[in-house]
Order: C-alpha cells, then sequence, then structure tokens
C-alpha cells in the first residue's frame, strides 16, 4: 500500500477520536455520519481534506513529518489570531505525527473568484488584514529573513531552473552577473525597515471568509523586509494587473501604512523602489521553485506560470536601469538555451 494511503488510514483514526472527544466538550451531541473529500494540496507535501456531515464541516491537515513542521502553524496562528486575523482554530493536534483538525475557512480563495470588477473591494479587505498584522511587536521568536535566507532562495533559480529546466550552468561572466544582480536584491531587501512577514500573501493563500480574508498558509512567516507581502499580494504567481492598477493598490497600501506607522519607506518612489527589487527577488526564487518541484517533485504544471514571472521581471528591468546586468544575464541563458 502506497505510503500516502497508510497516512490517510491513521489519519481517519485519530480524526474519528479527535471529534468525538470535540463534539462531546461543545455538546453537540453524536458524531453523525460524515464524508472527507481531498480539500486542496500544495507545491508542498502537505494535504488538506474536508469533513462534512449534518451542517457541520472541518479541515484535517496532514502534513507528513519530516518534510513539514505543524509547529509554525500552531504557534503564528496563535499570533496572528491576537491581532485580529482570521485564521484556522486548532480544534486538535498530533505535531509528532503531523495531523491537525481546523475549523473551515470555506471553499473559496480569492483566486477562484477575484476580477476586475470585485478586486478593489477585495484587496481592501486583504489590505486591512496585511497592515493589521503588520502592526504586531516583533517579540515572537520568529526567523529574520537575513542574507543566508534571502541568497539561499535565490541559489534555486541558478541551482533548479537553470540547471535543470534549461539544462545549462553559469559560466564564468553569468557567475559575475548573477553575484553582481543578486548582491543588488539582497543589500535593498536588507536595507529595508522590518515586520511580520507571511512570505506567502497571496490571492491563493487568501479565503474568501466572514470576517474577510481567512488567512492560509502562513507557517513559513519571519520577520522581514516591508514592501514583501504586499508586492507578493499584487504581483501574484497565478495572475496579473495592469501596471497602474497596482501602482494605484501599492500607493494605497503605502498611505495606510504610514498613517498606522507601519515604517514604510518615506517617499512613495522609494517604496516603489524597494517593491520592484523585493518582488525580483521572489519572482526569481519561485521560478527555481517551480522547476524543482517539476524535476524533483514530478509536478510539471507549475511551470506553465513561469513565464508570468519573467514578465514581471522584464517590467521592473525596463524601469530600473540598474537591474541591466540582470536584462543581459537572462538574454544570454535564453540564446544558451536555445544553442
Amino acid at each position: 500500500m502506497p505510503d500516502q494511503d497508510v497516512r490517510l488510514q491513521h489519519l481517519k483514526v485519530w480524526l474519528d477520536e479527535q471529534l468525538a472527544i470535540l463534539f462531546a466538550e461543545q455538546g453537540w451531541g453524536a458524531v453523525p455520519p460524515a464524508t472527507l473529500t481531498a480539500a486542496s494540496s500544495d507545491a508542498s507535501f502537505r494535504r488538506y481534506f474536508r469533513w462534512e456531515g449534518e451542517g457541520k464541516s472541518f479541515i484535517v491537515m496532514d502534513a507528513p513529518p519530516p518534510q513539514e513542521n505543524c509547529k509554525p502553524f500552531v504557534d503564528i496562528a496563535f499570533l496572528l489570531a491576537k491581532s485580529g486575523i482570521n485564521v484556522p482554530k486548532i480544534y486538535a493536534e498530533d505535531l509528532e505525527r503531523g495531523f491537525l483538525l481546523l475549523n473551515d475557512l470555506g471553499n473559496k480563495t480569492y483566486l477562484d473568484v477575484i476580477d476586475s470588477e470585485n478586486a478593489d473591494d477585495l484587496f481592501n479587505d486583504a489590505l486591512q488584514a496585511l497592515l493589521a498584522f503588520q502592526q504586531l511587536p516583533m517579540v515572537a521568536p520568529l526567523p529574520s529573513y537575513d542574507v543566508a535566507l534571502l541568497r539561499r532562495e535565490l541559489e534555486l533559480f541558478p541551482d533548479w531552473y537553470v540547471k535543470h529546466e534549461l539544462g545549462i550552468e553559469f559560466d564564468a561572466a553569468q557567475k559575475m552577473l548573477w553575484q553582481n544582480v543578486t548582491d543588488l536584491l539582497i543589500d535593498s531587501a536588507l536595507a529595508q525597515p522590518k515586520i511580520l512577514v507571511h512570505r506567502d500573501y497571496m490571492p491563493r493563500n487568501l479565503m474568501l471568509s466572514e470576517p474577510n480574508p481567512g488567512v492560509l498558509d502562513f507557517q513559513d512567516a519571519v520577520y522581514g523586509p516591508v514592501t514583501y507581502d504586499v508586492t507578493c499580494l499584487f504581483k501574484d504567481a497565478f495572475l496579473s494587473w495592469p501596471e497602474e492598477r497596482v501602482r494605484g493598490w501599492l500607493e494605497l497600501y503605502w498611505q495606510r501604512a504610514g498613517e498606522l506607522d507601519i515604517p514604510v519607506q518615506p517617499d512613495f518612489e522609494e517604496f516603489l523602489r524597494a517593491s520592484d527589487l523585493m518582488g525580483v527577488q521572489r519572482h526569481l526564487k519561485v521560478i527555481g521553485i517551480f522547476a524543482r518541484i517539476c524535476h524533483r517533485d514530478g509536478k510539471p504544471r507549475y511551470l506553465a506560470d513561469v513565464p508570468r514571472f519573467f514578465a514581471y521581471i522584464e517590467a521592473v528591468i525596463a524601469r530600473r536601469p540598474e537591474l541591466a546586468e540582470l536584462d543581459v544575464l537572462l538574454l544570454s541563458l535564453r540564446a544558451g538555451a536555445n544553442a
């Protein structure tokens, strides 16, 4: 029997035990007959199931050790809930085996429902939540978005996209260009004011919920650059918006953040530059991750969104002359891949 199927059997036994306890504690009577269906899977090893029975529903997370660790999810859920963020309530946990029983924030993500008509309203709610948790004091024992983490993320691009997807390796000149570009991106990130960073604050991880939005996938939170999450929100992996609209949303965020004493850059143009460079760092990282998911994990579908990231990067290169070396590098990689 495949390992995942064995895990699922163990999960079901654990779930039955926990639901019996929960229903007794809440005075809900006997646990009714129910269905357990796949709710979603993501680019990691985690799986989610939805339990539904007689008008009640729960989400069950299966996060297999050693690839996954539930403890950061539990700790950061508690932290975000304190600031009024709508995160999953944890009814039961088995951290050793990687099982969590959560309340159900709904089955529609922002990505499922957002369009040009409702985007302003949905993003307004998303910004409210973002601004709320960005006001949290930096007292939790979270990792820092330091030089080592920033560089490790960037190296996913040559290690997985260049080497495995393009089938080539940097030559000496390309290595020098890459070193200069990554130094610039890292220096810009480290120079930014620091706050709590979700690290994947994008429509796919925001649920249409009450209060809106429900926030998911926060377990990799760190303390890091102030522009990171808002850039992530508007320059998404799975959908793109017109440049003018993105600039308007970024300015709205920047104004509100300043009013709340969140330490954004005092000058909007300075903020925009920091956001642009932060976005390039993230896009290069995600291109590498999507290549790794394809070539290591056998999930090729994510590569279909790689052109979107290159489009984001090219738009920034066009208005940021300091990224000229990245332009030269990307052109040389295309030429090498087509040779």
